[in-house]
């Protein structure tokens, strides 16, 4: 069964190409020909606003080709898999979205997805704006009259489509497409992470889309040519290296003629092996002696190193086409050009911006978490909030309010009481509605750091075990610690993970000593509309990633906006959540952004100290009390001082002390049920400029340049 609100649109429907070559044609016109042909059919799901008159849709594309593909002459001879397959290819473009891409199939799925959308998205752009000119077609007014905001790399292909449809297909000179393409695309990163800063194989790119590939050259060539003359020369060669489009590609003559020659290397001579013999014989090391001519002769050898595969930066090309670069977060964008694309700021400063995310307090407030809204519709006189989020900052001046606080709890116990049933229809476990819920939920990645979340759960678990139950009471409030996410197919060591998540999970819920005092649930499923479950009965969430190393999150924003208290490092939206929401309302600990490349390298010259804590939860882990799974390879990355997989690179152990005396923090403070009441208050009230209504305004104004056009 399809998706009812998905409307089939059989009269929108455009070609997209796959392999083939280009050929020449008359006045030295290029043209793509031969190939894979497919055709890309719309699909529209309308999206309704709050209180609006109207909609807008969200145009959607899938492939098929058309009838006369189906090869009825192999179908009648009994070969029925050739047959289909021009149709199977279509199809399943559209099957899985973003495949592994381990293998070379892969890639290409990959890269066919992500041009689909582009070229698909593109014509159609072209044939509305078409349309509306009226017969008076300007392609000078296409960027006055649409805007193109690459959301990451993955849509980068965008700028050689649109290059490709305005020279190819509508006859204009580069220059002018050039300056067209450049002032209609924007381009948003989103992470700081090396390897998703796209890059592709440049033998894919030449064989899936090789008119692209000659766009791409001469984007390049005349970048590294721009660069020539504006950077000192000293400094040439090392800045084409980092910003060119093109990895590990040979330069061209009009670029390599401005670089100095390079000294040509002496080769290297054979060295010949030494013997005892030759010692005695001489009295000092030497070569053996040999007696055969040839050897005398021997010519020399250079060992010449195999040539790096050659790669498409994506980014770098967003970077050069976009005529606005913009991080999502104050100390991500600061990352962006002090690090990510610092030789590209050097160059266009003026390009740079920050967007700071967020999120929409109609569906991640007033809908999924009715009894709050409620509460604060009371208080600020008005729902007028749902539209106005600075209006939430008037609930600091209720904060204290006694009438307000046993009013907030009620709202939040009713939440707690909704979870606590899902849970149990979800997984089977009984949890106390009356312990402290804290969760993380995220992706499932290394730098985000959800083995120290559990790390922290196993010392806790550790310590209790050593306890009298007594102490225990006195010692650790009751919670009920809930990860949520998925771990990309191929990525293992988030598998690993996850596993032992949930071996932990198993392993302390049917503690009997233990009992209520501590939960552990791994939510299956993870989705948007369990968030919407999970998020409103939230106590404390974390947001514990290795500080520099998020972009932004939003989850983080949507916690606070329900009145969840945050733990979490100095990293990505944190900075400026923290800074609205009060210091004395956020939980903060770890090493700071600026700090991490010192520290790493501490760690590689061997002058990392663990903590015994740290060591003493590894050890747990390997004794085997939860369960008989080898862990060395998970525990491994967090050892050693270096190498592929090890000296924890993301600084777990260096961050694990200063996490579990938060922790602890947190227990005393939830143990005052007062105080944890205002801080919960004072992150609602705090969320309120993380509205994805502000951060669209600043888009439009900024880097779209539209005005509002409001509807009577």
């Amino acid at each position: 069964m399809g998706y009812p609100w998905e409307i089939p649109r059989n009269d929108i429907s455009y070609p997209i190409k796959f392999f083939g070559q280009v050929a020449e044609g008359q006045g030295g016109k290029r043209e793509w020909v031969g190939g894979e042909n497919v055709r890309a059919f719309a699909y529209d799901v309308p999206i309704p606003g709050f209180r609006t008159k109207n909609t807008i849709s969200l145009r959607l594309w899938s492939t098929r080709v058309a009838a006369e593909d189906f090869d009825l002459a192999a179908f009648n001879s009994g070969d029925y898999s050739k047959a289909g397959e021009a149709h199977a290819n279509a199809e399943r473009i559209c099957y899985v979205l973003y495949p592994g891409d381990a293998t070379e199939e892969g890639k290409q799925l990959r890269l066919k997805q992500q041009y689909t959308l582009c070229s698909a998205s593109i014509q159609d752009i072209m044939a509305r704006f078409k349309e509306r000119s009226k017969g008076a077609l300007n392609w000078d007014a296409l960027p006055s009259k649409v805007a193109i905001q690459m959301n990451d790399t993955h849509p980068t292909l965008c700028v050689p489509e649109l290059l490709r449809i305005l020279i190819d297909e509508e006859g204009l000179a580069w220059d002018e497409a050039w300056k067209i393409t450049q002032a209609t695309v924007a381009y948003t990163n989103h992470t700081v992470l090396p390897e998703a800063l796209e890059k592709w194989p440049l033998t894919t790119f030449q064989k899936l889309l090789p008119r692209h590939v000659e766009i791409i050259e001469t984007i390049d060539e005349q970048f590294m040519s721009f660069v020539a003359g504006n950077v000192e020369k000293s400094e040439l060669e090392s800045k084409i290296a980092s910003m060119r489009i093109l990895e590990n590609v040979d330069l061209p003559a009009s670029i390599q003629s401005l670089l100095p020659p390079k000294p040509v290397r002496e080769k290297a001579k054979k060295v010949k092996p030494v013997t005892d013999a030759a010692i005695k014989e001489n009295g000092t090391k030497s070569p053996v002696k040999e007696a055969a001519a040839e050897e005398e002769e021997e010519e020399e050898e250079e060992v010449v190193p195999p040539k790096p595969a050659s790669t498409v930066r994506m980014a770098n090309l967003c970077v050069i086409a976009g005529h606005k670069v913009n991080g999502v977060a104050a100390i991500h964008s600061q990352i962006v050009i002090d690090e990510v694309f610092n030789d590209f700021y050097q160059l266009w400063p003026e390009k740079f911006q920050n967007k700071t995310n967020g999120v929409t307090p109609r569906r991640w407030l007033k809908f999924c978490n009715p009894e709050l809204s409620s509460v604060i519709t009371k208080w600020l006189g008005s729902e007028e909030w749902v539209l106005d989020t600075k209006q939430l900052s008037g609930l600091r001046n209720f904060a204290d309010n006694k009438e307000l606080q046993q009013e907030w709890v009620n709202a939040k116990v009713a939440r707690k009481a909704k979870l606590a049933a899902y849970i149990k229809s979800k997984t089977g476990y009984t949890i106390n509605p009356n312990a402290l819920f804290d969760i993380q939920v995220k992706r499932i990645h290394e730098y985000k750091r959800q083995l120290l979340n559990i790390m922290g759960v196993i010392y806790r678990y550790k310590k209790m075990k050593e306890m009298s139950e007594k102490e225990r009471a006195a010692k650790y409030v009751p919670r009920v610690v809930m990860f949520g996410g998925k771990a990309f197919a191929t990525y293992w060591q988030a598998k690993r993970i996850v596993k032992l998540i949930t071996d932990v999970a198993a392993t302390v819920n049917n503690d009997p000593e233990i009992g209520d005092l501590l939960k552990v649930i791994m939510v299956p499923d993870y989705n948007v509309s369990v968030a919407e479950v999970l998020i409103p009965a939230s106590e404390l969430s974390q947001h514990i990633s290795t500080a520099g190393m998020e972009a932004s999150g939003t989850s983080n924003m949507k916690f606070s906006m329900n009145g969840c208290v945050l733990i979490g490092t100095l990293d990505g939206a944190n900075v400026e959540i923290r800074e609205e929401v009060g210091e004395d309302n956020f939980f903060l600990f770890g090493a700071y952004a600026h700090e991490i490349a010192g520290l790493r390298a501490d760690r590689a010259a061997g002058k990392f100290q663990p903590d015994p804590r740290f060591e003493e939860v590894k050890s747990f882990i390997r004794s085997g009390v939860f369960g008989d799974y080898d862990y060395n390879e998970l525990l491994g990355s967090l050892e050693g001082d270096s190498g592929y997989g090890r000296g924890d690179y993301f600084l777990v152990g260096h961050d694990f002390p200063a996490y579990i005396e938060c922790q602890d923090k947190v227990d005393e403070a939830y143990r005052d049920q007062q105080r944890w009441t205002r801080m919960s208050i004072m992150n609602t009230a705090g969320s309120y400029t993380f509205s994805s209504d502000r951060t669209i305004h600043e888009y439009a104004k900024d880097i779209w340049e539209i005005t509002p056009s409001p509807l009577e």
